[in-house]
């Protein structure tokens, strides 16, 4: 049973997420707090497998509070639940020991796995921030080829059919492109079930912990396209 606590100062809202995780039989919801000045002793209490945490809170905001919950737990694994896409929000965050960054804007689907990700060791992006990540590897492409380096330039695209089978770099380039797992499904025209269990075997053969990761090593071994 996975254990998580919510810290939301929107009632509402906290009580969406909460409905959505409590349909999961492997999740518990064993805490809530509406403040980030809280989060720490609520995490100290009921010693949560993951905390959902708001960003934007009136006293103690979600960055703070999971620097201070690191501070005492540095095992913790804290989601931060956002409005923002911008990329200073979601570094920030990283660099403070999130292992996750959700928008706020997610489906039940991409909440639940995010929380089943970094629950087993992983860390989590929401597809439109991975396509953002993208987006700044082709800034930098493009003044790698304008600065006479090229660095970050693919030349060639060389899909990996020595790793993965067809339907694999397939789903890798969708992955690539930002696609959630429910887009990936309509995209290709196979079931949501079907997408999870080709992520499942493309983080298993590439050797890494989650999707971002595999962006990024797939991007790095020009094995998709930045487009």
């Amino acid at each position: 049973m996975t254990k998580i606590a919510i810290i939301d100062d929107h009632q509402l809202f906290r009580e969406g997420v909460k409905r959505i995780l409590d349909f999961e039989k492997t999740f518990e919801v064993i805490a809530e707090g509406d403040d980030g000045s809280e989060a720490a002793d609520l995490v100290e209490k009921y010693n949560p497998d993951v905390t959902i945490m708001d960003i934007n809170m009136p006293n103690v905001n979600g960055v703070d509070a999971t620097k201070e919950i690191l501070e005492r737990f540095p095992e913790a694994k804290v989601i931060i639940l956002s409005i923002h896409d911008d990329e200073n929000y979601v570094m920030h965050s990283l660099k403070t020991g999130a292992c996750g960054y959700l928008l706020k804007e997610m489906d039940a689907d991409a909440l639940i796995e995010a929380v089943q990700v970094v629950a087993n060791g992983g860390s989590y992006l929401h597809p439109k921030i991975t396509h953002n990540l993208v987006n700044e590897y082709r800034r930098l492409a493009l003044e790698s080829v304008g600065s006479g380096y090229n660095t970050f330039q693919q030349t060639e695209i060389c899909r990996p059919l020595h790793l993965l089978t067809r339907r694999e770099c397939e789903v890798l380039q969708l992955l690539t492109d930002g696609k959630s797992n429910r887009g990936i499904g309509e995209a290709l025209f196979i079931s949501e079930k079907t997408v999870k269990n080709h992520v499942s075997n493309i983080l298993q053969k590439m050797n890494v912990n989650d999707r971002t990761q595999a962006v990024v090593v797939a991007i790095k071994n020009g094995w998709v396209e930045v487009r």
